[in-house]
């Protein structure tokens, strides 16, 4: 039994009998589960082996994380505290977070992760949790100590988990996208909202250009290229009156930036990337509400892995449009 949907009855079954795990659903389903060993965040969509769905009140997705770890621990960490989240995980092990969107902390872990301690030696996982998109400036997201049943707007959630000596962790990553061949983007500040930028030199303001390429509609993700590592930012709303871009994630000075190639056919591409990498051991994984909404994954197969469509995708630092997967080898 491990990430799978069930009905809140049966999480609360599998606490009750003191079962670590990671849970993911409506606010109005986590608020029924006891207090025990768990974390979790405000989702309701979820990619299943039987396709992507939306979730009612009487259903959670449940990890559980004893079955790839033999010693977990979960924490509660403030907006001051998150480099504790690689800091504090294990030699062997891997730490799995869980950051409201929107929040302070979700900002925080965004433009700094890449600084803390042991940040990229120590796989961290994670996702930031949301809400239904009809609720969207009605409703926060949120995230669940379990330790009190208690919920929280403004902090981050995390496991740490110790794999046995004969095991190992790998987090991997699938980005559909290609950065054009064009136009290259400077920004001067880490932020997640942008009025002008430079563009192949040129000052100019970032939501005309969007504007007159015909991008608002946020389904071709910026590129930053980190050292050969490609990291999508995804844009959230273009003001054009403001003059203002709205990000998932921050934009970094230094970086060079490009909009992504067009992607006709996410659920396609999806599963022959899945079909073309080995999947075994794998243990956890998630996937982007805008490839969930823009691919059209509602009741659509990907492949076989199961998971959380999120607002944030972790992957040692905030990814975007990506899927996030972790296998345990």
């Amino acid at each position: 039994m491990n990430n799978q949907l069930m009905s809140v009855s049966a999480a609360a079954e599998l606490l009750r009998a003191g079962r670590p795990l990671a849970v993911a659903g409506p606010e109005s389903a986590l608020d029924q589960l006891p207090a025990g060993r768990w974390i979790g965040g405000t989702i309701p969509y979820f990619m299943t082996d039987a396709g992507g769905c939306v979730v009612q009140a009487d259903q959670v997705f449940v990890t559980d994380l004893s079955s790839f770890g033999e010693d977990v621990s979960f924490t509660c960490l403030g907006a001051d505290e998150l480099s504790r989240i690689s800091g504090d995980a294990p030699d062997n092990g891997v730490a799995l977070a869980i950051l409201p969107a929107g929040s302070a902390t979700h900002q925080r872990f965004a433009s700094e992760a890449a600084s803390y301690p042991d940040a990229f030696v120590k796989p961290t996982v994670g996702w930031i949790s949301g809400v239904h998109l009809g609720d969207l400036g009605r409703v926060t997201p949120k995230v669940y100590d379990g330790s009190e049943a208690r919920k929280h707007e403004d902090r981050a959630v995390v496991a740490h988990v110790r794999l046995p000596a004969d095991k190992l962790a790998l987090v991997e990553i699938v980005n559909l996208f290609e950065p054009e061949e064009g136009d290259v983007l400077h920004f001067d500040e880490t932020r997640f909202e942008v009025g002008e930028c430079s563009i192949n030199g040129e000052r100019v303001r970032l939501s005309d250009y969007i504007t007159s390429r015909g991008l608002e509609h946020g389904r071709q993700p910026l590129i930053g290229d980190f050292a050969g590592a490609k990291v999508n930012v995804s844009l959230q709303s273009v003001d054009g009156a403001q003059g203002l871009v709205h990000l998932y994630a921050p934009v970094f000075p230094g970086v060079d930036y490009r909009f992504a190639k067009p992607q006709p056919d996410y659920a396609e591409h999806f599963r022959s990337e899945i079909a073309g990498r080995d999947t075994s051991g794998a243990a956890w994984s998630c996937n982007c509400i805008l490839n969930f909404v823009f691919g059209e994954l509602e009741g659509k197969r990907i492949g076989g892995l199961s998971g959380p469509v999120t607002f944030g995708e972790i992957g040692y630092q905030l990814l975007n449009q990506t899927m996030v997967t972790l296998r345990v080898v």
